[in-house]
């Protein structure tokens, strides 16, 4: 059962009406369906939009914040949760440590480096939990149909490409993470078929 959500997105609101809108719906439902909200711990752009949302509508909402971010005066004000750590690495560990599952909203490098780096991790058997990108206007379709090419050229299995969920709907998506399973697919068979003898 999912309980904690971590949501990876922008530090900008972007340039599109619907950005703002799916942030405001998805930080909603998550309130409605008691799930606690897992952050960058941030009061700007996107991410500070989804844990306000969390807040105003009742739920829960841990924010995971460097130092060196908070004293640049970004970090969240009255939020449930506010942890403060002293490396990004630390904050990453945390969130993913903290979560059941992960969903990347439109945002920047950062936001792409975070949802790649628990895919590979789910690719390398560290967990099971979901990982999905909502795909608001189709943000992530050139990089959807990136992952497709990295299949096409052997690089990922197809059953570890198909660890990635996506959807335009944030109450969709939540709705695949309950009945995700992950694959079966062996990273260290995957390695072995493709070594030099």
């Amino acid at each position: 059962m999912i309980k904690h959500i971590c949501v990876y997105c922008g530090s900008s609101l972007g340039d599109k009406k619907e950005y703002y809108d799916t942030a405001v719906r998805l930080g909603k439902t998550l309130a409605e369906r008691s799930i606690t909200l897992v952050y960058g711990g941030g009061k700007v752009g996107l991410m500070g939009l989804i844990a306000k949302t969390v807040m105003d509508a009742g739920g829960e909402v841990i924010g995971v914040i460097p130092r060196h971010l908070l004293q640049r005066e970004v970090g969240a004000d009255g939020i449930s949760d506010l942890r403060v750590v002293d490396t990004m690495h630390e904050r990453k560990a945390l969130m993913a440590d903290l979560s059941d599952g992960f969903i990347a909203m439109p945002g920047g490098l950062g936001t792409l480096e975070e949802i790649t780096e628990v895919l590979t991790w789910s690719q390398l058997g560290l967990h099971q939990k979901p990982c999905g990108f909502l795909n608001i206007c189709n943000y992530y379709r050139p990089l959807m149909a990136f992952f497709d090419t990295m299949v096409a050229e052997k690089f990922v299995d197809e059953a570890h490409r198909s660890m990635i969920l996506v959807d335009d709907d944030p109450v969709a998506l939540l709705d695949h993470f309950n009945t995700y399973h992950a694959p079966l697919a062996d990273k260290a068979a995957w390695a072995l078929k493709n070594s030099i003898q």
